[in-house]
């Protein structure tokens, strides 16, 4: 089925939309024509603007104003415009409540249509006056409509010490990359390594209700338990050891698991080990204490955001000079999101439900390929991102890709191709490189990814000469039955291939590299509710410095309580439809 007909069966009819308004211009789901136009100014190299990226928008147009639908089988985002002929301004709304509410554009102005009410929100006759106060508010999601409605403003990210040294030599210092190489070779490589604080013999504790399955262990380390210095999540009494590969619910957070594990405690008897000739991690790598949190998918809803300034949208320095478009500003022939704006940080309506966050992937400017047959395709196969429907750069083949569909249900694959019929129904999508564990459909069998060893090929970051130990953090996917739950890899030092060993011995299906080299960017955190007060747990101390301090322990976490630079995953306890994801 093409991705047009799909669109066409799936979309806007889903969505229930019909003509809007005396004047307004037909904004159908039939319109076929209007579609495959849209399609082809997705697909065409050349520049373009970020509404002429979106295959899938409605556009309705009155005398007074026009609003974009940017994807109306999401319904999340809109753009707004309205003014004087010639001196026309635009606004990103946000609607909080895509399952139950509708907007319609019609000659007196934008109504909000509910199921069982029509509120006319923003009169044509005085639009601009509340959308002009919403933004000299200045508030990154300011209230509309009496809070049906956010407009989202362009807003400043916090930058931690270390982004903002590695922002100015990248951006403004000839050879400013290879600076920061050397900085990262010579003094980051082991800097976060962790180390158990002692070794015990392990109670016969049980694994907590609705865990996932423990680890495979070898033999050897079968029952031993470690003291974890540096865990900030409270599994409950850490003096008396954490064992290797057991999972323990995080006090606070219910369906929230912590397990401590080793790569040299990882059952190293899987065929599928020998048949990739993967190395058996090195002493270092080896005894190193790795974490791995598991929610499940049951009980929360997975969403993406960009950061306020990451991942960009033009032209990643590592793309070869024989892989550009001559006059395209980026890949995808844009290099900004305007109109939108990022915000860096999750809406009041998003963060009253959240249970956890933690940092996406990579930038754009290591979000490309430079060796391998990746960086001879696609423009040089940059990483893409969809954030509520809206596809801010393409999802490219080849690439490990953590995805969320309209109905909420999340999966992980190597995109293809023929995966682009899935495009209607992304809510949200983030590609990071290559596949650390990939699934083979055909044997039944998920091995680890056939790059895991190839410093270039796989993009792995890592210092010239293939020394690819550092911090590094991932996320897998692990069926249980009817159980699913997504899994996300902390690890204090460690190569790919060492990753990915200690993925399978959980159990994963498939499993994706994130983000690396420093605990800002391998940050997350965990939220609960006491006595009416927010509290916040990181799962490695130190992390903790990223977000902002105030008097009497209070505290305003990262995504959450400011707008920062990077993108970011986030994690909502499942609430009634009709609420924001």
């Amino acid at each position: 089925m093409s991705v047009l007909l799909r669109y066409r069966l799936f979309g806007l009819a889903a969505c229930g939309l019909a003509a809007l308004g005396t004047g307004g211009a037909l904004a159908g789901a039939d319109d076929a024509a209007r579609l495959a136009a849209q399609w082809q100014q997705y697909e065409a190299e050349r520049p373009k603007t970020l509404i002429e990226l979106q295959p899938f928008r409605a556009v309705t147009s009155t005398p007074a104003a026009t609003l974009t639908q940017l994807n109306p089988g999401v319904n999340a985002w809109w753009v707004f415009e309205t003014g004087a002929a010639g001196a026309r301004r635009r606004y990103h709304l946000e609607n909080p409540a895509p399952a139950t509410q509708m907007p319609m554009l019609a000659d007196d102005g934008l109504h909000l249509r509910g199921a069982e009410r029509d509120t006319l929100c923003l009169p044509a006759r005085d639009a601009l006056a509340p959308l002009e106060q919403a933004r000299a508010s200045k508030l990154p999601y300011a209230p509309l409509c009496g809070g049906r409605i956010y407009l989202r403003n362009v807003v400043p990210g916090t930058y931690t010490q270390i982004e903002r040294m590695t922002n100015l030599l990248r951006d403004h210092v000839w050879g400013g990359d290879r600076i920061v190489g050397f900085v990262r070779d010579q003094f980051f490589r082991d800097a976060f390594i962790e180390k158990e604080g002692a070794v015990l013999q392990a109670g016969d504790g049980k694994a907590p209700a609705g865990a996932p399955p423990p680890a495979r262990l070898a033999a050897a380390f079968a029952g031993q338990a470690v003291v974890p210095e540096h865990l900030g999540l409270d599994a409950g009494e850490p003096r008396r050891g954490l064992a290797l590969g057991r999972w323990y619910a995080v006090n606070g957070a219910p369906e929230v698991f912590v397990s401590a594990m080793q790569p040299q405690a990882a059952a190293s008897d899987l065929p599928a080990l020998a048949r990739r000739r993967i190395p058996a991690p090195d002493a270092i790598e080896g005894a190193a204490l790795d974490y791995l949190i598991a929610f499940d998918l049951a009980a929360f809803d997975l969403g993406f955001a960009l950061g306020t300034d990451h991942p960009r949208v033009g032209w990643s320095e590592r793309a070869l000079d024989s892989v550009r478009e001559p006059g395209l500003p980026g890949p995808d022939g844009i290099d900004s999101i305007a109109p939108l704006a990022s915000t860096g940080m999750l809406s009041p309506a998003q963060a009253a439900r959240a249970v956890a966050t933690f940092t996406g992937g990579f930038k754009r400017e290591h979000g490309a390929f430079r060796w391998g047959a990746l960086a001879q395709v696609e423009h040089g196969s940059h990483y893409g991102f969809i954030e509520q429907g809206v596809i801010f750069s393409k999802l490219q083949p080849g690439l490990s890709t953590l995805y969320v569909l309209d109905d909420g249900s999340v999966g992980m694959k190597t995109w293809t191709r023929a995966d682009d019929a899935l495009l209607p129904r992304l809510r949200h999508a983030r590609q990071n490189g290559v596949p650390l564990v990939e699934y083979d459909a055909a044997k039944n069998e998920s091995a680890p990814g056939a790059l895991v060893t190839a410093w270039g090929a796989g993009n792995w970051s890592g210092s010239a000469d293939e020394k690819l130990r550092t911090l590094r953090a991932g996320a897998c996917l692990v069926d249980d039955g009817a159980r699913h739950y997504l899994l996300y890899g902390y690890f204090s030092t460690a190569t790919p291939a060492a990753m990915a060993r200690v993925f399978l011995a959980y159990g994963c299906r498939y499993a994706m590299h994130l983000d690396m080299n420093a605990l800002e960017h391998t940050y997350l955190a965990v939220y609960s509710q006491r006595d009416g007060q927010r509290l916040v747990q990181h799962l490695v101390e130190g992390m903790e410095e990223v977000d902002r301090k105030g008097g009497a322990d209070q505290i305003a976490p990262r995504f959450l309580g400011f707008p920062d630079d990077r993108d970011f995953f986030y994690l909502l306890r499942r609430a009634p439809s009709g609420s924001s994801r």
